[in-house]
């Protein structure tokens, strides 16, 4: 079974710094995590090998920091990790993104399982995963929380749908895109912790995965921030006092003159 685990780290949450001049997220010298959907991700990743065997490669696009994440997955017990990296890629939108990330899946050769994090909570747009499912013109499953069976040629599992669930079955190659109710992620052991310090990770360009200038970063992506701003503070609370029938009767009154919109 051969399984990509595709991960992003993403600024601390409390630590955001944006380019006024992009618009887009600084991520040199910004303290940053693995995006924690990811990790999942990983662990569950790690538990299809450990049931059916093979090899886990970990897949990452940013800047050169970025590969603190991939030795992360590492020490946790990914086989290889291949961090994207160059100036080129930056302020890629989630078209360029789930793009650059297929080209380098396409690299990488045979396949059968890739993993996502069910979105990245700096973006929260959940579009990379099925992005690249899209670009590799491969079937995919999202927001999984329990794989039933995985078999060479197919895999079964349970996605959170808004009122309940639903099981669907899927032929591989196949992505998914995982949340957070599929496992509990586990932690790294001194022995791979060890392994990931002394693990050599490439670092692929462009060139190397075969892409253009104009299909990648800010020039390949067709979406972009026009403009970022903190949204004014209109206006004031009111509370109705009384009691419940009261309250829904002053509401009401309020809600029809327009008072509150």
């Amino acid at each position: 079974m051969q399984i990509i685990v595709c991960i992003k780290q993403v600024p601390d949450t409390t630590n955001i710094k944006i380019n006024p001049e992009t618009n887009t997220l600084i991520r040199e010298g910004v303290e940053c995590i693995v995006n924690p959907f990811d990790m999942y991700a990983i662990e569950e990743a790690i538990r299809l090998k450990e049931r059916c065997g093979g090899k886990i490669t970990a897949l990452t696009m940013g800047p050169p920091q970025a590969e603190s994440a991939l030795r992360e997955a590492l020490s946790l017990g990914v086989d290889e990790a291949v961090l994207i990296s160059n100036r080129a890629f930056a302020g890629s939108d989630t078209w360029a993104t789930s793009f650059t990330l297929a080209s380098a899946i396409r690299k990488i050769g045979h396949y059968d399982i890739i993993l996502c994090g069910k979105q990245a909570i700096d973006g929260d747009t959940a579009q990379v995963g099925p992005g690249v499912a899209a670009h590799l013109n491969i079937p995919q499953i999202t927001f999984v929380k329990k794989i039933e069976e995985v078999t060479d040629r197919s895999i079964r599992a349970e996605r959170m749908m808004e009122e309940g669930f639903q099981i669907l079955e899927s032929p591989l190659p196949v992505l998914l895109t995982v949340v957070k109710e599929i496992n509990e992620p586990r932690l790294p052991s001194l022995r791979g912790k060890m392994k990931a310090r002394k693990a050599d990770i490439p670092v692929w360009g462009p060139e190397d995965i075969d892409v253009g200038g104009d299909q990648i970063g800010l020039n390949g992506s067709p979406t972009y921030v026009a403009k970022i701003f903190a949204p004014e503070r209109k206006g004031s609370g009111k509370i109705f006092r009384g009691d419940a029938e009261e309250a829904v009767d002053q509401l009401i009154h309020e809600l029809r003159s327009g008072k509150l919109i």
